[in-house]
């Protein structure tokens, strides 16, 4: 190995792993940023401070997470902000039977990478758009924009 290498190795072991899909993002970012630094020298440094704040948005850091049968993991950073029955969103097809739903937050300094919250096989998909409505609103679960997923688990049906 030569000395390049290991700095590399040393810099991806103290990085956070960004998403592939924000590293275009965080490139236009930096371009504006290099183009404001040759404009006038204070604006290139808060196009500077915005792309830090855009590769932070992107980061996809490691999780190591409980492994066990039934356990339901939060999908999300943020802030779990209600745990209770309700009835699916009608594009699921799930019927109108509570089932449980917890609900998270995630504000613009949350990681913004989801992950599955249980084992199994997705078995439906649900893209709809929506609005952005303050999440603590009743109405934003309804009326907000949401991907919905249905997870069959080999013990348990659909969660």
């Amino acid at each position: 190995m030569s000395a390049l290498d290991d700095v590399k190795a040393s810099i991806r072991k103290v990085m956070v792993p960004i998403h592939p899909e924000g590293r275009i993002f965080i490139a236009a970012f930096a371009i504006v940023a290099f183009i404001l630094f040759l404009i006038w020298q204070p604006l290139g440094w808060l196009g500077a401070g915005l792309t830090i704040w855009c590769a932070l948005f992107f980061r996809n850091p490691d999780r190591v997470t409980p492994m066990r049968d039934g356990l339901v993991m939060s999908g999300a950073d943020g802030v779990v902000c209600d745990v209770k029955a309700a009835v699916p969103p009608p594009e699921l097809g799930l019927g109108t039977a509570p089932l449980p739903r917890v609900a998270v937050f995630m504000n613009v300094f949350d990681v913004h990478v989801n992950r599955a919250p249980i084992g199994g096989r997705v078995a439906k998909i649900v893209y709809t758009p929506g609005k952005f409505l303050n999440a603590d609103l009743d109405k934003a679960s309804e009326d907000n924009e949401r991907n919905a997923l249905v997870i069959e688990t080999p013990t348990e049906g659909s969660a």
